[in-house]
């Protein structure tokens, strides 16, 4: 009977154990310190580089950063599209305590656009001032 017990006290002094360490909490806030200045980079002043791997991978939707000792860029590409007349919306760009946040939105063509008949692969180029933090796509 005794054993029983030690068995039973510490089968619950184990299981106590998991069921406090198991689960861990994290704070998911995402705590805005400030936005970013950022300027949209044309394609003849993407570091060479930089357009290689853009040129590589945009058949396919891609979210990429690069840097330079200078500069962050952020890359988000929407893959192949259809038509031309397509554009991309920087909604917010912002520093945390722990990574760069982006949210970009690809705008379409309306119906009273008029469009090239052609593939194209929209993409976005973002310059910032270079901070050594992961990126956020969201």
């Amino acid at each position: 009977m005794r054993r029983l017990g030690i068995i039973l006290l510490l089968l619950g002094v184990i299981g106590s154990a998991l069921l406090f360490t198991g689960c861990k909490s994290e704070n998911t806030d995402i705590k805005k310190i400030k936005d970013l200045e950022f300027t949209v980079v044309e394609d003849a002043d993407v570091p060479e580089q930089l357009m290689q791997i853009i040129n590589e991978k945009k058949k396919e939707p891609f979210k990429m950063s690069y840097s330079n000792a200078d500069n962050l860029y952020i890359v988000v590409g929407y893959g192949e599209q259809p038509t031309g007349g397509y554009s991309i919306s920087v909604d917010d760009l912002f520093l945390t305590s722990n990574a760069v946040y982006i949210d970009t939105n690809l705008i379409g063509p309306t119906e009273s656009d008029y469009v090239t008949n052609a593939v194209t692969y929209p993409y976005i180029v973002v310059k910032t001032e270079f901070i050594d933090k992961s990126v956020v796509f969201k």
